[in-house]
């Protein structure tokens, strides 16, 4: 099978980490027999004078570029910041067209698969008529919780999952949260993350916390600090937990606040803010971990979820997403209330009865990228089979 992958979310050389995910996934599924990838990554550039600045700046500079076996290509499109939501998709598949049309003439595809809800979804669907065949259409969290609620892109969600041959959910409670929107569950599978099973182990605790220079609990936290992921409350959890250390690895627009917090509540000196840590460094700095903490307002199924629990360390999470579908035991974490004192306890339960860390890491034995991408060969198999045996 030929498959058009289109996709918001991919690294790039400059940005590696950027859509790591989707690039694990898609990478995989080449590995898979008699099945080729080529993705397309569009890139939103906004107006001038707007793309002078910043971030914007530095997005002139991502090019086509091979990525391992996959060929990567960048068109741009225009991309009005805060306000322009309800037109990227049509923005997308405006830039994109030309070089799908080429590339398809040149490759003919058997799919499109758009690997986040919004505003790739939509914009596949447009995609899908101008080039007669099929689409499906990956819902990770946010393009769920945050899109799905934004007059003028809400609907076009609905609208794309309607026409789509088929959807995909990183979990359970994320399908239902579909559902929810008015999605038909007979088109939903639930498609889990995959894991590097051969880099996300349980390595000596002891000797990663020494090369980190830590001693006592260390406490991580790996996501963009943005204001759902709720690093502010594991800050503020710090004066109850007064021999321990956060490490908090990524970047974002909370970075200021977020140091603020810390000089304010007197735990500067014990929180780290580590930036956008590479994904080939991670597995280390999970073994150091006594706990790794994500107190997100809304999750699909977050990775660092399940790659901390590969290295052994138990999890201190949120009540959502798919967390009830990894966090069913003791060993593998706690479930908590969004609130300074509960998050600061159930730190210090397990600080105080530390799981084995094999118990931690059978938690997510299942996952896996090889599992991960025969499961989508299969569901693409099928719903490319029900599209043609039903045209």
């Amino acid at each position: 099978m030929r498959i058009l992958t289109l996709s918001t979310l991919f690294p790039a050389t400059s940005r590696p980490n950027f859509g790591i995910f989707v690039e694990r996934q898609t990478s995989a599924l080449t590995s898979v027999r008699d099945f080729a990838v080529t993705v397309i990554n569009p890139i939103g550039i906004a107006p001038w004078p707007l793309s002078m600045f910043g971030d914007q700046a530095r997005l002139g500079d991502l090019h086509n570029e091979q990525w391992g076996e996959l060929d990567v290509y960048r068109p741009r499109f225009t991309a009005i910041p805060k306000i322009g939501g309800r037109i990227n998709p049509d923005m997308i598949a405006r830039a994109v067209l030309p070089l799908a049309k080429k590339l398809h003439a040149e490759i003919g595809f058997d799919l499109i698969d758009a690997e986040f809800f919004y505003p790739d979804g939509p914009a596949a669907m447009k995609l899908s008529v101008a080039l007669g065949i099929p689409f499906t259409i990956k819902a990770r969290g946010a393009d769920i919780h945050h899109w799905g609620k934004q007059p003028g892109c809400a609907e076009q969600i609905v609208e794309a999952a309607d026409k789509a041959a088929g959807l995909l959910a990183v979990s359970g409670a994320l399908k239902a949260d579909m559902v929810a929107l008015g999605m038909d569950a007979d088109k939903i599978t639930v498609h889990y993350t995959g894991l590097d099973k051969s880099r996300f182990i349980p390595f000596d605790r002891a000797t990663e916390k020494d090369k980190l220079g830590i001693s006592g609990p260390l406490i991580l936290s790996v996501g963009a600090l943005i204001p759902r992921k709720g690093q502010d409350l594991l800050i503020a959890a710090m004066p109850d937990l007064p021999d321990a250390t956060l490490m908090l690895a990524g970047q974002g627009e909370s970075e200021g606040d977020l140091r603020a917090l810390a000089e304010r509540l007197g735990v500067a000196n014990r929180v780290r803010f580590m930036g956008s840590v590479p994904h080939d460094d991670l597995p280390a700095l999970f073994a150091a971990a006594d706990v790794m903490a994500l107190v997100s307002s809304s999750e699909g199924l977050a990775n660092a979820w399940v790659e901390a629990l590969a290295c052994g360390t138990p999890i201190v999470a949120s009540d959502v997403g798919g967390i009830r579908e990894l966090v069913k035991t003791p060993e593998a974490g706690r479930i908590v209330e969004r609130a300074t004192n509960a998050i600061a306890a159930a730190i210090k339960d397990i600080l105080a009865n530390p799981p084995s860390r094999e118990a931690a890491a059978a938690s997510v034995s299942a996952f896996s990228w090889d599992e991960n991408a025969h499961q989508l060969a299969a569901f693409f198999r099928a719903v490319t089979n029900n599209t043609i045996s039903s045209s």
